[in-house]
């Protein structure tokens, strides 16, 4: 998680807030105000105008309201601060984000709209309707859980997006410490508040994972009297000696900002996470031995619905994605039997998959834990990538400008199998795209799994997706900032099966079986979400079936199985997009014949930001339309 986690800017800031989940509004033509349907094409063009300048201008004053999400897009405008993750701010801006849509609809008539202005002024509604459920489900989200939160994401945020270039952008970047207190104190009520009057709680492990990850952010000097450094003071030490090289400063300066920097972290940034760590530690004992599903919890059916319809952005129930899951993965051993004979093994399937998993020492499967072996990884990701850019212009006509680098997750987030994921880059392209992995245990990493995560992730998965969609134009700004997780994620798992057209990829058998691997991992998910909170799957229950169907290292399963407990329904929409989109494709085919052209498909794809799946279909149906009349 994926993005991603790996969502975009704004969503980011939200969810962070309670990691709430978004409830598709109906995907046919938007209820539009009674007017005269018009065909004439200079007032569908003036009435378009109009309304793109009415969403550049909603837009920006969303993002206004948001200091992290500006920074996210390369801005500085509101530097110095940090998001406010009250309650009342977070009720303000669902109740002006559902007052815009009335306003659009007494402004503008949408008979009189392109095509293209006619999806976005769907996509506006929808996007609306989403966060107002997500509001109306606020109690039953988990604000701090071990894949995401504030605690994590405030010291990413700070040492890989605050960019310091100047005296005040350090200036900026200490008072930025000062506020990060305040914020997580705000997530912690909310944290607190639905723990006390709903009972709503990760699993206890989510609870020691948490205060772990937070209790490294407070080790090491000023908080304490070690050796070293704790990751933020090393950090802006760093920034410090940039500016202190470039000559932006001197000495006597570096040294007057470095005692504001260590102020801010004790005064400013130490309450908020002894404040966390102060709850983790009292409300843990309410946690339940034995770790379940949200279903467990009051309301939990209806709430786990509301999830699996925001991530799919389809109405499939529980039991038609748990079903469909179980199909996908009888099928997907099939293929695997086929390549595992092609291996020359000669055991059941099952036995293939314990040799994969337990040649530990065997270089062909997996490197080493030691520095040089988490530098091998990052070294081989990254000609994966540099081989698969080459291939791009023969599959797309539009090309990310953003550059891709490949990274080791920071020490203090660091998890031993936790899943890779994505951060994006700045839509003019000058921060790249990072695609961050988990290092710290070479064992969970095997090297056949390398070369699909790796196009997932980058090439032409997620940094592909989410780059094009920030680098467009023509389109109104908030389209490329938009979010969906079945499109995005859904694309990431195509990508990987796409990459096999390409040349040069998936060039042995193991590393073919790692992409069968990959996908049957994501039909697994199908199954092991819906069962462990809609059918009331026990924890060793998914655990088993997983290990049963893939020769994933134990440890990166029991990690996943952790993720799906603490983000119900989001792992279902990896296999669900990807269906959907190759069913675009196969019907791209059929109905265009030899007129089908892939660079085109893709482009269509692409090229108007991430959508819901009924939406996409919309896309695609009218370009098929268009395509015929040629």
């Amino acid at each position: 998680m994926s993005k991603k986690i790996q969502k975009l800017l704004l969503t980011v800031v939200l969810s962070s807030f309670l990691l709430a989940c978004e409830k598709p509004a109906d995907t046919g033509s938007a209820p539009a105000p009674e007017t005269v349907v018009t065909d004439s094409v200079a007032e569908q063009a003036s009435e378009t105008e109009r309304l793109n300048a009415w969403f550049e201008e909603k837009y920006e004053a969303e993002l206004m309201d948001s200091p992290i999400g500006l920074t996210m897009q390369g801005r500085q405008d509101r530097y110095d601060e940090i998001d406010d993750f009250s309650e009342e701010a977070y009720a303000e801006q669902i109740h002006n984000k559902l007052k815009s849509v009335e306003e659009m609809k007494v402004k503008f008539n949408y008979e009189a709209l392109t095509d293209d202005a006619k999806l976005s002024w769907d996509l506006w509604e929808f996007q609306a309707l989403q966060e107002k459920a997500k509001f109306d489900y606020r109690s039953k989200n988990f604000v701090f859980h071990q894949m995401s939160g504030m605690h994590s994401f405030l010291p990413t945020f700070l040492i890989s997006f605050h960019k310091v270039k100047t005296i005040a952008d350090m200036e900026a970047y200490i008072s930025r410490l000062n506020a990060a207190g305040r914020a997580l104190t705000q997530l912690v009520d909310a944290a607190s508040q639905n723990a006390k009057e709903v009972g709503t709680r990760p699993p206890r492990f989510s609870y020691e994972i948490v205060k772990d990850q937070a209790s490294k952010i407070l080790t090491g000097k000023p908080f304490d009297q070690s050796d070293s450094d704790a990751p933020l003071l090393a950090d802006a030490k760093s920034k410090l000696a940039t500016l202190l090289s470039e000559q932006v400063i001197d000495q006597a300066k570096s040294d007057e900002l470095l005692g504001q920097v260590e102020q801010a972290l004790v005064s400013g940034l130490q309450p908020g996470y002894k404040t966390l760590i102060g709850f983790l530690e009292e409300d843990v004992v309410n946690t339940s031995e034995q770790a379940q599903g949200v279903g467990a919890l009051p309301n939990g059916e209806s709430y786990y619905n509301h999830q699996l319809k925001m991530m799919t952005t389809t109405d499939m129930t529980a039991d038609e994605i748990h079903q469909l899951g179980l199909s996908e993965v009888e099928r997907l051993r099939t293929e695997m039997e086929t390549l595992k004979a092609k291996s020359g093994f000669e055991g059941t399937l099952i036995e293939f998959f314990t040799f994969l998993r337990d040649s530990k020492n065997d270089e062909r499967f997996y490197f080493k834990t030691t520095e040089e072996g988490a530098q091998g990884y990052i070294d081989d990701a990254t000609a994966a990538i540099e081989n698969i850019k080459t291939e791009l212009p023969n599959y797309f006509g539009l090309l990310p400008k953003a550059d891709l680098i490949v990274k080791r997750v920071e020490s203090f987030r660091e998890q031993d199998g936790a899943p890779q994921h994505y951060f994006n880059g700045t839509p003019d392209g000058s921060r790249p795209g990072i695609y961050y992995a988990h290092l710290s245990d070479m064992e969970a990493m095997p090297k056949f799994m390398l070369e699909v995560i790796a196009y997932h992730e980058g090439l032409p998965g997620h940094h592909m997706q989410i780059s094009i969609a920030q680098e467009l134009e023509g389109v109104p700004t908030f389209r490329t900032q938009a979010g969906f997780t079945a499109y995005s994620e859904g694309w990431g798992l195509y990508s990987e099966i796409l990459a096999k057209e390409m040349n040069n990829t998936y060039t042995d058998v193991y590393s073919d079986f790692g992409r069968l691997n990959s996908e049957i991992w994501r039909a697994i998910r199908l199954v092991v979400d819906t069962g462990l909170h809609a059918k009331g799957w026990s924890q060793q229950q998914a655990v088993d079936f997983f290990a049963e169907n893939s020769p994933t290292p134990l440890p990166a399963i029991e990690a996943e199985v952790r993720r799906y407990l603490v983000m119900p329904g989001q792992a279902t929409s990896y296999k669900i997009g990807m269906l959907e989109i190759q069913r675009l494709r196969k019907m791209a085919e059929t109905e265009l014949g030899d007129a089908f052209d892939i660079r085109t498909f893709h482009d269509v794809i692409l090229g108007g930001g991430a959508l819901p799946l009924s939406i996409l279909q919309r896309k695609v149906e009218q370009w098929i339309a268009k395509a015929k009349l040629i």
